[in-house]
C-alpha cells in the first residue's frame, strides 16, 4: 500500500501502521491501544525503510514493542468521555509544586514552634526572679520580728518595709524565754479583803521579748479553782514602762498588784505566763 505510514506512541514506543485517510478521520489524533496515551499521529511519524550505506541491522528504538495493526488496536477510536487524556507533565509539575509548598508550610510551622519556645523561655526567665522575690518578701514579712531581734542592723530597713506595708516591728513572742523568778500573795493588813500580789518576770533570752499575759488563779484549801483572772501587760506593768519595746534581754519586770478578794475565800494561788 503506497500510502502506508508508521507512527510511534511517545508513551510506550509502540509502532502503528496507519494511512493518511485514517489519520484524517480524527485530525491526526491517535490513542495507543497499549498504554492509552493520546498523541498526534502526524507529529510522531517514523520511517522504517533501511538507510543506504548503513548496515541494515534493526533499529530497536524505531521498532519498539511488537507492532500491532491499527484496526485491531482500535487506535483511532475516540476515548471514553469520562477518560481525560493523560497529562503526565502537568501532574508531575503539580507534585513538584506541592512538595515545596509542604516543605514551606513545615518550615513555617517549625519557625512558629521555635518562636513560641523562645517566648516561653523568656517568660520563665522573667517570672522566676519575680516569684523568688515575692517568696523572699513573704518570708521577711512573716519573720520580721525575729529578723529584727537577731540582726538589729536590719531593723531600720524592716521598719521602712513595715511603714510601706502597714505593719510594725514587735518584740519576739517566746514564752520559753520567760520565767517567774519569785512571787507572793499576802493579805493587806490595812484593808480587809484586799490581797497584794508581788512577782518578778525575768527574760532569760538574749533578745528582747514581748510582755506576756499574766494569769492569776486563786484556789481553795483543796487546790480547787475559786477564781481565775488574766491580766494584760498594761494592767500589771508600771506606767513608766515602754510595753511596745518588750522586756529587755536578760532583764526583769517587777509586778505589784492589789486584788479585791472580799467576796471570795482562797487558800492558795497559781501564776501562769502566756501569749495570745
Amino acid at each position: 500500500m503506497p500510502d502506508e505510514k508508521f507512527t510511534r506512541c511517545p508513551g510506550c514506543s509502540t509502532v502503528y501502521r496507519v494511512t493518511l485517510e485514517q489519520l484524517a478521520l480524527r485530525d491526526g489524533q491517535v490513542r495507543c491501544g497499549h498504554c492509552l496515551t493520546i498523541f498526534d499521529g502526524n507529529a510522531q511519524m517514523i520511517s522504517l525503510a533501511p538507510r543506504v550505506g548503513i548496515p541494515t541491522e534493526p533499529d530497536q528504538l524505531a521498532l519498539g514493542p511488537p507492532t500491532v495493526t491499527l484496526r485491531s488496536a482500535r487506535a483511532l477510536d475516540p476515548p471514553p468521555p469520562d477518560m481525560p487524556a493523560p497529562q503526565r507533565e502537568p501532574s508531575f509539575r503539580r507534585e513538584l509544586d506541592a512538595e515545596p509548598a509542604a516543605e514551606s508550610a513545615q518550615r513555617t510551622s517549625d519557625k512558629k514552634s521555635r518562636r513560641a519556645a523562645r517566648v516561653r523561655r523568656r517568660l520563665y526567665a522573667a517570672t522566676i526572679p519575680v516569684l523568688a522575690l515575692l517568696l523572699i518578701g513573704q518570708v521577711v514579712f512573716h519573720y520580721r520580728d525575729a529578723l529584727a531581734a537577731r540582726w538589729p542592723v536590719a531593723k531600720p530597713a524592716l521598719a521602712k518595709m513595715c511603714a510601706a506595708a502597714g505593719c510594725a516591728i514587735r518584740p519576739l513572742r517566746d514564752v520559753t524565754g520567760l520565767a517567774i523568778d519569785a512571787s507572793d500573795l499576802q493579805a493587806d493588813p490595812a484593808h480587809r479583803g484586799l490581797l497584794i500580789l508581788t512577782a518578778t518576770i525575768r527574760n532569760r533570752a538574749t533578745t528582747p521579748l514581748a510582755y506576756p499575759y499574766l494569769e492569776l488563779t486563786l484556789t481553795d484549801a483543796n487546790d480547787q479553782l475559786v477564781v481565775r483572772r488574766a491580766l494584760a501587760p498594761a494592767e500589771y506593768a508600771s506606767g513608766t514602762v515602754e510595753i511596745a519595746n518588750g522586756i529587755p534581754a536578760n532583764g526583769e519586770v517587777l509586778v505589784k498588784l492589789f486584788i479585791d478578794a472580799s467576796t471570795t475565800t482562797q487558800a492558795g494561788y497559781r501564776l501562769y505566763l502566756f501569749y495570745v
